[in-house]
């Protein structure tokens, strides 16, 4: 089954407003003789093309599934709104950017999870290719649907729309399912989906099939009991994660977007994981270790993208960049390369305690940019609490010198409702703000004084499976609106500009990250009743989500507001992040007690990650 290509080049993309973004054919896209391809893989983006071609995650395994010749890789994003008008009005299923050919034809339809609010995205997506949404009422000929990215670490609420999901990193485990795949293709006259599912579940330490498990519930409705419904299938799934960041597979090509992406530049990955140890940071518990990349695998990794793409931007990607041990180094060795070269280099994900003026100075010769910083809490109580071991002397030096050397714009990230939150610490984010401002006029002339400005951002505090914190209950969404007015009322200094997130979203956001298999109704329903796009303000339809949840006689709090205790078995308690729920336990009662965990780079805290596997050895 083929799309009249010509149909929708003509007739549909000119009646949509971003047509160049379900055309593919751009530049180092890849296309290949379908005559030779035993394999067919659509990574599955559920967001705009734009977001979507910004993701690492898909730049990587694109480019890592068709290093194999017989295998083939092709993209697909979730279709805006009036691109789906036409997709249903003409009766044209979804398709893949390169070949046009409609998804539900292929071998595999995989989804990367990086956000909850896009799950309906999922289901709608799956639904325009012509598949039926739940796994259960999909054939043998049908796709084998799998689940992959960051919110996996809990899968239970999609447990009935997908055939299976890879726990962990997948650069190294994903081929070997797809060369099974391929095996067990061949010599089979009839493929039994179910055989599969079952052989790579007995084989695969991390992959994970929900049909495959069973869950009951006490009648408070908190998870009683979870297990396999046949045998040899592990109780506990594995995550996979790579040892050497200097030898797995990075692409040395990137597809060129036609139409500007988020971040349209060359993103370059110099270390994984964090060992800070912020207590609401899921990504900083499910990527430990911290795995560092050398200075010349870096250096040359950029060097090959650069020719291949003619991109003039570089970002150096991690969790917490300023933290990588050579960045100094890393730095004068990038800015003397290509200082000729109208080059540059940014580093996201700043620390306070550990970002260098100088180097930032070194890479941004050309203009001063602004700078973005993330004391999550107003008050050293609160940053106690959290582990966020930055102090208000670490911004006020800090924003001193960047200031001292030109910088004039800052953004402060913060979150509300942090657990054991007061009044007083929200009004700490006001002061912390007019602090910084105060920095700046204290140390330069009127006329340089007007152009200072500071951007105050908070969002609501999400608890997140794997971190101390996920025992906790959220604030309620008229808590959060009630911190936000009293932070407008003492933000009052023109200097200073407020941001912030909807509470509604952080609040199903919460229901989705800690939701058990029930949810997929209600999830199920939510689309019914025309949900998608639910991280988009302007698409977020409350009423039918209220209306699924009703309807399905659950109640969101349950899931999101909801203190939990200590001997709860959580409905992710089946993986193994590597982070041990004991030394969850230990760490909560840290926070409890407004003491510090040390960074992973300075002293163990014996975590768990160590005994995670026995082959791993830290050398960090």
């Amino acid at each position: 089954m083929t799309n009249n290509k010509a149909f929708i080049e003509n007739y549909i993309l000119p009646r949509v407003k971003k047509p160049i973004t379900y055309q593919g054919n751009e530049i180092n896209s890849i296309h290949k003789d379908l005559n030779q391809i035993s394999v067919r893989f659509a990574f599955a983006f559920p967001d705009t093309y734009e977001i979507g071609m910004s993701h690492l995650g898909m730049k990587i395994l694109y480019s890592l599934i068709n290093s194999v010749p017989e295998f083939y890789c092709e993209r697909v994003f979730a279709p805006w709104l009036d691109m789906e008008t036409q997709l249903r009005e003409n009766h044209i299923p979804l398709y893949a950017l390169e070949s046009m050919d409609p998804i539900k034809t292929f071998d595999f339809i995989g989804f990367t999870l990086q956000y909850e609010m896009s799950y309906t995205n999922v289901l709608n997506m799956l639904d325009l290719a012509g598949l039926p949404v739940l796994a259960s009422n999909r054939s043998d000929d049908d796709p084998i649907v799998i689940g992959g990215g960051p919110c996996v670490c809990n899968p239970e609420p999609l447990a009935a729309f997908f055939d299976c999901f890879l726990i962990g990193e997948g650069e190294e485990l994903l081929l070997q399912i797809l060369k099974d795949y391929e095996k067990c293709k061949k010599q089979s006259k009839k493929f039994s989906k179910r055989d599969w599912l079952i052989h790579i579940a007995q084989t695969y330490e991390s992959i994970y099939v929900p049909s495959l498990y069973e869950a009951s519930y006490f009648d408070d409705g908190t998870l009683s009991d979870f297990h396999p419904v046949i045998p040899n299938i592990p109780k506990v799934i594995k995550k996979q994660f790579i040892r050497d960041l200097n030898h797995v597979y990075y692409p040395k090509e990137l597809v060129m977007p036609y139409h500007e992406s988020v971040q349209d530049r060359i993103p370059y990955e110099i270390f994984r994981g964090c060992g800070r140890g912020c207590r609401f940071c899921q990504a900083g518990m499910i990527y430990r270790p911290i795995r560092d990349k050398r200075v010349d695998c870096i250096e040359n990794g950029i060097q090959t993208l650069l020719d291949s793409t003619g991109y003039d931007e570089i970002t150096l990607l991690s969790l917490s960049t300023s933290d990588y041990p050579h960045i100094e180094e890393l730095a004068e060795d990038l800015v003397k390369k290509y200082k000729n070269d109208h080059i540059t280099v940014s580093l996201p994900s700043l620390r306070l305690d550990s970002v260098s003026a100088e180097v930032l100075e070194q890479l941004q010769t050309a203009r001063k940019t602004g700078l973005t910083f993330a004391p999550e809490a107003g008050t050293q109580r609160l940053r106690d609490v959290i582990n966020k071991n930055v102090t208000e002397e670490n911004l006020m030096d800090t924003a001193a010198s960047f200031f001292d050397r030109g910088w004039n714009r800052i953004k402060l990230y913060f979150m509300l409702g942090l657990p054991t939150e007061t009044i007083e610490d929200v009004e700490g984010i006001a002061d912390l703000a007019e602090k910084v401002v105060a920095c700046y006029e204290n140390n330069h002339d009127d006329n340089r004084r007007k152009r200072c400005q500071v951007t105050v951002s908070t969002s609501g505090f999400v608890p997140k499976p794997f971190t101390p914190f996920q025992w906790f209950g959220q604030n309620s969404i008229e808590q959060f609106k009630t911190k936000q007015t009293y932070l407008k009322q003492k933000l009052t200094n023109n200097r200073i500009k407020y941001n912030w997130s909807e509470p509604i979203l952080s609040f199903y956001e919460a229901v989705l990250a800690r939701g058990d298999r029930r949810l997929s109704k209600v999830l199920h329903r939510a689309w019914e009743l025309g949900c998608k796009f639910d991280g988009w303000h302007e698409c977020f339809k409350q009423d039918a989500w209220e209306k699924a949840f009703n309807e399905s006689n659950m109640d969101p709090a349950f899931y999101a507001n909801r203190h939990r205790n200590l001997d709860e078995t959580f409905p992710w308690d089946f993986i193994d992040m590597g982070v041990s729920k004991s030394f969850l336990i230990k760490d909560l009662k840290r926070a409890q007690a407004a003491s510090s965990t040390p960074y992973c780079r300075e002293g163990c805290a014996n975590c768990g990650i160590m005994q995670f596997d026995s082959k791993w050895r830290c050398h960090s």
